[in-house]
């Protein structure tokens, strides 16, 4: 995901923030231990979440919260026509377990 320059503080101070709702949706779809990582020299956000696989993990961004959230970032960040982040895939290139 991106930024837009000079919002980094914002969208920390947004997160800090969650919305309830947000997050339930979050954890009764098995996320947990979720980071979201920042570049300074890009502005890009890299997110790292666990999914506990024995939950039926669903398309959250169907969710109405999710919509609002985004919403609520669209202003911050770089996004599609429905708010949603724009992101971009990244190749595992190694994993230590």
């Amino acid at each position: 995901m991106k930024l837009k320059p000079g919002f980094k503080e914002e969208y920390r101070r947004r997160h800090n923030e969650l919305w309830p709702e947000v997050e339930k949706l979050l954890r009764e779809n098995g996320i947990s231990d979720y980071s979201i990582f920042f570049n300074e020299e890009t502005d890009s956000l890299f997110a790292v979440e666990k999914i506990d696989e024995r939950v039926a993990w669903k398309d959250l961004g169907k969710e109405q919260a999710i919509k609002n959230w985004w919403d609520h970032l669209a202003d911050i960040m770089e996004v599609n026509p429905d708010n949603s982040p724009v992101v971009s895939k990244l190749e595992m290139v190694f994993h230590l377990e």
